[in-house]
């Protein structure tokens, strides 16, 4: 006999596994054997099991590469108008079940950097002041302890880039402006080290040993997710602290995609205590066709064998508004820029299904078929970047 279904807001469902009905934007009614259907009556609606839901709703889920949203102009126009964000633009956020953002700037170089990152930032404080209702910087250890509970969305401050550093007392300055993670450089060379996509790779300079030294002792997390093979080997050797690949994948399963790393990299990786974040990335996920969520969990089965589960998290390093394949034909001919036939796009960028609201449900449903535990799969939901994030940032003072 089939249960009756009782329409429950997904938000509750996530947060309090409550069976009350109210009003919200996405209903998701239980139906028989254990199950819920998320997202009614959008295009993603989809059956998904008690456990997965309950397990989202216990996590605190970490997207360490997530911004809002990639294609048209909306971040731009919330940032600069923060009333122009709406409550039901929070709601289609709050219902992903991701409770922390890191939403990162891209990789500004240049001789103006120092300037941009600081407008970049200044236009991300003030964006979360004005919604304090909705929105919490993460900014110290304790506000990953209360972000699940708050009905909050998180947002992490960091940069793909560090060439805004001129000097090391700016990672003072930045850590200021709320500034918790910098990657050492975005694919190319900068004065701190070699990224990924470079002919030669020199390692870390003698003023990027001294940029990261300063980021150790303010507490703001280094990552290597672009950089060369060399610069992220030397990144282990000169950090005091554990190093992040906030979003990667294994260049064990996608044998010479460069921005992949490699063994010896992931393994000298969890020697610091680091963790990595798996992308959703097609091309970085696999090869060739098909790319597939088992094509995608391969990659979180072979961190968490060769590693330990304790080092793996996401870093979709897409969103989940629609994705990179949401852009205007002449935006998306021009994402890649100078490193398209690097990054060697296919006829999509994003994997089927996963630049939606539904994605961590998704990869929940799929880890529980991988046969992990409930708290194996709370932790690469984001315990492991809470644990780890918390460490970095307590080092200050």
């Amino acid at each position: 006999m089939t249960a009756p279904k009782t329409s429950i807001s997904r938000r509750d469902l996530v947060r309090r596994a409550a069976s009350v009905a109210v009003a919200a934007p996405f209903v998701a009614p239980f139906v028989n054997r254990g199950r819920y259907e998320l997202f009614a009556r959008t295009p993603w609606a989809q059956e998904f099991s008690e456990r997965a839901v309950r397990l989202v709703r216990e996590a605190t889920v970490i997207d360490m590469l997530c911004p809002l949203k990639i294609a048209g102009f909306d971040v731009r126009r919330w940032m600069r108008d923060p009333s122009s964000f709406t409550e039901e633009d929070f709601a289609y956020y709050r219902d992903s079940g991701i409770d922390v953002f890191h939403p990162t700037g891209g990789g500004t170089s240049g001789r103006d950097a120092h300037e941009r990152i600081r407008t970049y930032l200044g236009e991300w404080n003030g964006f979360i002041a004005h919604h304090a209702d909705w929105f919490m910087r993460i900014s110290e250890p304790h506000h990953l302890d209360r972000v699940n509970e708050s009905g909050k969305i998180g947002v992490i401050l960091g940069l793909q880039n560090s060439d805004h550093f001129n000097e090391p007392d700016d990672v003072d300055v930045f850590y200021g402006l709320g500034q918790r993670l910098s990657q050492l450089t975005y694919n190319s060379q900068n004065r701190i080290a070699s990224g990924t996509m470079e002919d030669g790779d020199s390692g870390i300079t003698d003023f990027g040993e001294s940029i990261v030294q300063r980021m150790n002792e303010v507490g703001m997390a280094v990552d290597v997710s672009h950089c060369g093979d060399r610069t992220t080997l030397d990144a282990f050797d000169v950090s005091t602290r554990p190093v992040l690949i906030t979003h990667s994948n294994a260049r064990t399963l996608n044998p010479d995609y460069l921005r992949c790393k490699t063994d010896e990299a992931i393994r000298r990786m969890a020697e610091t205590g680091g963790v990595m974040g798996i992308t959703m990335v097609r091309s970085f996920v696999a090869g060739q066709e098909p790319t597939t969520l088992d094509s995608l969990l391969d990659h979180f089965d072979h961190v968490a064998r060769l590693v330990g589960v304790e080092h793996v998290g996401i870093g979709a390093d897409t969103d989940i508004a629609g994705g990179y394949d949401a852009s205007e034909p002449d935006a998306w001919a021009r994402i890649g820029g100078a490193y398209r036939a690097e990054y060697k796009f296919r006829h999509k960028i994003d994997m089927d299904e996963m630049p939606t609201q539904k994605r961590t449900f998704l990869l929940t449903e799929g880890l529980i078929d991988r046969g992990y535990s409930d708290e194996e799969i709370r932790l690469m939901l984001g315990g492991n970047f809470q644990r780890v994030l918390k460490e970095i940032w307590s080092a200050r003072g």
